[in-house]
């Protein structure tokens, strides 16, 4: 078992017992570290801070993911879905939120509002080459195989 250290900052107090909503949830859930209501507009972004810091093992990375039921049911999600967060970054967590709907939708402290998955990066090189094999799928991408 990996172990992953957080930091609680002082926005985050009273939040967070990080816990996932179930045994079995690939996720912990994020939360609005936020003082006052902020109201995501049509069409606009948002940073909201989560309240809390992270230390993983060097060949780690974290991955904010949007909430299904928060996009299923107000069309707002994670703009740069998956945000990434490198093992060796120590600032405070935050979630880019983009409302695509019509509507203004209001957070709250403590409104979930995205969840972290954590993922081992494997040791990886790149090496040059001036030609790569072909494949029977070759350069066709963009729905080349279909839909």
């Amino acid at each position: 078992m990996t172990k992953i250290f957080y930091k609680i900052l002082e926005n985050g107090t009273d939040l967070y017992n990080l816990k996932k909503g179930t045994e079995d949830s690939a996720g912990f859930d994020l939360m609005a570290a936020i003082e006052e209501k902020i109201t995501l507009k049509p069409s606009s972004t948002e940073l909201i801070p989560a309240g809390f810091c992270l230390e993983m093992p060097k060949d780690f990375e974290a991955q904010v993911r949007p909430r299904s039921g928060l996009a299923l049911k107000n069309s707002v999600t994670v703009l740069n879905s998956p945000g990434t967060i490198d093992a060796d970054y120590r600032g405070e967590v935050g979630v880019i939120l983009i409302n695509h709907s019509k509507k203004n939708f209001d957070i709250h402290r403590g409104m979930r509002i995205a969840q972290i998955i954590f993922s081992r990066v494997p040791e990886t090189i790149l090496i040059e080459k001036s030609s790569l094999s072909k494949t029977k799928r070759d350069q066709g991408g963009f729905g080349s195989t279909g839909v």
